[in-house]
C-alpha cells in the first residue's frame, strides 16, 4: 500500500465517536491509531512506530479529525490519556515525539510497563535472547547475524518514557474503557471495550493470524497463552458490534474471527507433528510452514515456527533428537525435533 489511506470514523451506540487514523509505522507497512472523543474524554489509543513518517501522519491525523469533529485542529497538548494496547514498537514507538508534547496519562499493561520504562535494557536483554534462540533453530552464524541486526535496526529511536496508568492497578477500567488482558501476542497485551466497540490491538486481525513467538523468548507469550486468551476474550466480548484493529480492516463478526484464526493454528500444529516424523530443527519447519521469504519476514517466520514447536514440546508431543550433542555441549546446540508416537491402546 503506497498512499496513506484515509482516516475513517466510527460511532459507538451511546455516541462516543472514534477517528482511525492510519499511520506508514515502517515503509510500505500500515498501522492505525484512534482518537476516542466521549464527554470529556479525549483519548488516543496506540501511537504508531515514531519512524520515519509515522509521527508527522498521527499529528495530521489528530488535525483532520478535531476539524471533522468540532471544526478545530486536535493537538496532542488536547489529549487526556493515552492507552497504549501492547508493547510492540509499531504501537508505542511514537511515544517518544508524543510525551514531551502533551501532558496526558499515559497507560500499558503491567506486563509491558517495563517496554516503555526500561526500554533500553528490555532491547538488550530481548535481543541476547534471540541470539541463543537463533542458534537452538539451527539458523547459520552468518546468517544469526543479520537476522539480528534487522532486528535492532528500528530499536535504536526510541528512549524510555515514564508511565502513569497500569491497567491491572486501576481494576482494568477508566471511565467508559474497559481493558482484558489477553497474553500471547505480547506479555501484556490488553484489547479495550468501549460501549460496542472492541480495540483489539494486534491480538485479532482481519484476514490473517496475528504473530506468535516462543516464550522461550519472552514469558507470557507463546501460542499456548495465545490460544487460551482467544477463548477468554469470546467469553468477555458481549455484544460487541465492532473491532478495530491495529492494522487491516475492521472486524464485523468477531466470534467468526476468533474461529477461522484458532483453524489457523491447529492446521499448523498439524503440519508441524507431520513433519517431525523425521527429526527437524526449527529453521527447517520454518520453510516447511513458510517458504522461502525474506528480509524481517525470515524472523517472522522463524518465531512462529519456534511458537508452534515449543507449544506441542511443552504438552509432551517431541523429543530432542540430539540429546546427547546437546548435554555435551556448553555453548547453544541446533536442536532437531522429533514426534514422540503415541502409544497403542490396549
Amino acid at each position: 500500500m503506497a498512499e496513506r489511506p484515509d482516516l475513517q470514523t466510527f460511532e459507538t451506540s451511546l455516541g462516543g465517536r472514534v477517528y482511525q487514523i492510519p499511520l506508514e509505522a515502517f515503509p510500505g507497512f500500515w498501522a492505525f491509531a484512534y482518537l476516542v472523543l466521549f464527554e470529556d474524554y479525549r483519548v488516543l489509543v496506540d501511537a504508531g512506530s515514531g519512524y520515519g513518517n509515522s509521527n508527522e501522519h498521527l499529528e495530521a491525523g489528530l488535525r483532520e479529525a478535531g476539524n471533522r469533529d468540532c471544526g478545530q485542529a486536535l493537538n496532542f497538548a488536547d489529549l487526556t490519556h493515552i492507552l497504549i494496547t501492547h508493547g510492540h514498537i509499531d504501537h508505542f514507538g511514537g511515544l517518544a515525539y508524543v510525551r514531551p508534547r502533551t501532558q496526558a496519562q499515559l497507560g500499558v499493561h503491567e506486563l509491558d510497563r517495563r517496554n516503555l520504562t526500561n526500554y533500553e535494557e528490555r532491547r538488550t536483554v530481548a535481543a541476547r535472547h534471540l541470539a541463543r534462540f537463533l542458534a537452538e533453530a539451527g539458523v547459520s552464524a552468518e546468517r544469526q547475524d543479520g537476522l539480528l541486526a534487522l532486528y535492532t535496526f528500528t530499536k535504536g529511536l526510541f528512549h524510555s518514557v515514564s508511565v502513569d496508568i497500569t491497567y491491572g492497578n486501576s481494576g482494568m477500567h477508566l471511565g467508559p474503557f474497559e481493558f482484558l488482558h489477553v497474553p500471547g501476542h505480547s506479555a501484556g497485551h490488553v484489547v479495550i471495550r468501549f460501549h460496542d466497540i472492541l480495540f483489539s490491538g494486534d491480538h485479532v486481525l482481519e484476514g490473517i493470524s496475528p504473530h506468535q513467538a516462543p516464550e522461550s523468548l519472552t514469558l507470557s507469550t507463546g501460542l499456548g497463552h495465545y490460544l487460551d486468551s482467544l477463548d477468554s476474550l469470546e467469553t468477555w466480548a458481549g455484544d460487541i458490534r465492532l473491532t478495530l484493529g491495529g492494522h487491516r480492516a475492521p472486524i464485523g463478526d468477531l466470534p467468526a474471527r476468533l474461529e477461522a484464526i484458532r483453524a489457523i493454528h491447529q492446521d499448523r500444529l498439524k503440519q508441524v507433528l507431520e513433519t517431525l516424523a523425521t527429526p527437524h530443527t526449527i529453521a527447517e519447519i520454518s520453510r516447511r510452514l513458510f517458504g522461502e521469504v525474506h528480509g524481517y519476514n525470515v524472523l517472522l517466520a522463524l518465531e512462529e515456527a519456534g511458537a508452534h514447536v515449543e507449544y506441542l514440546d511443552q504438552r509432551g508431543l517431541l523429543s530432542i533428537e540430539n540429546l546427547e550433542e546437546l548435554e555435551h555441549h556448553n555453548g547453544p546446540v541446533a536442536l532437531r525435533y522429533r514426534t514422540i508416537e503415541a502409544p497403542e491402546a490396549k
